[in-house]
């Protein structure tokens, strides 16, 4: 079960997103105080944060300072009401890794918090050897090579780079729900009306180039980002 660390000051917000987490089967720990993250942390020991910024006794982008410096690793996910750039830049620049402004939607939420996990577990993966693929099903994709094999008839396929850097993160996220701007800025570097366009191109040839095994999806979920299944 994910565990997380869920920093909120608004009682009816948090028992809202709380008990929504929960009935998604996340394990919660909340805290309205900023005084208490701290403890909290080491007591819980969460797999994420979900930290508001403006708290009593402390804010969140120092308490965000801190969490860095003793768990490195720790996803931290920022939800509040500010939404100005400054802010926003602020918050990545104290050690959170993702930045979602309120109001939002429980999907959304969701979305990030699985896609933050599953990119932590990936920077904790040894490196690959060159040689090494991946088991899609039907298929082997080599990251380092970029090559997609079709193992019932040994086809190999070359992809560019923006191709195999797309399905190393669908993969990374196989089974969970990506947020089409966090493929964006991963993959283009920002989320630009012409590279969204890019994107739905690349995602229609990556369908092509999977569709002799049809256990694989890759399901658009409309306004939110992508569903890549292997059956």
């Amino acid at each position: 079960m994910i565990k997380i660390l869920y920093v909120e000051d608004e009682p009816f917000l948090g028992k809202i997103v709380k008990e929504s987490l929960e009935s998604r089967a996340f394990q919660v720990h909340m805290v309205t105080d900023g005084a208490l993250v701290l403890s909290a942390l080491e007591k819980s020991k969460p797999d994420i944060c979900v930290l508001d910024v403006m708290l009593p006794h402390r804010d969140g982008f120092s308490l965000a300072e801190e969490i860095r410096r003793s768990h490195p690793a720790l996803p931290i996910l920022f939800l509040t009401a500010k939404d100005q750039t400054a802010d926003v830049l602020r918050g990545f620049a104290a050690g959170g890794n993702d930045y979602v402004r309120k109001p939002f939607s429980m999907e959304e939420l969701i979305v990030r918090i699985h896609n933050l996990l599953a990119l932590s577990s990936t920077k904790n993966t040894p490196s690959r050897n060159p040689q090494e693929g991946v088991a899609l099903g039907q298929y082997e994709f080599f990251p380092l090579k970029y090559e997609l094999r079709h193992h019932p008839d040994g086809a190999t396929r070359k992809l560019s780079a923006r191709e195999a850097d797309l399905l190393k993160i669908l993969i990374e996220n196989r089974n969970f729900t990506v947020a089409r701007k966090d493929i964006l800025l991963q993959v283009w570097g920002d989320d630009h009306f012409f590279n969204s366009r890019n994107l739905d191109v690349y995602i229609t040839k990556l369908r092509d180039y999977l569709r002799q095994d049809p256990a694989i999806e890759i399901i658009t979920i409309k306004g939110v980002g992508y569903h890549f299944v292997v059956g």
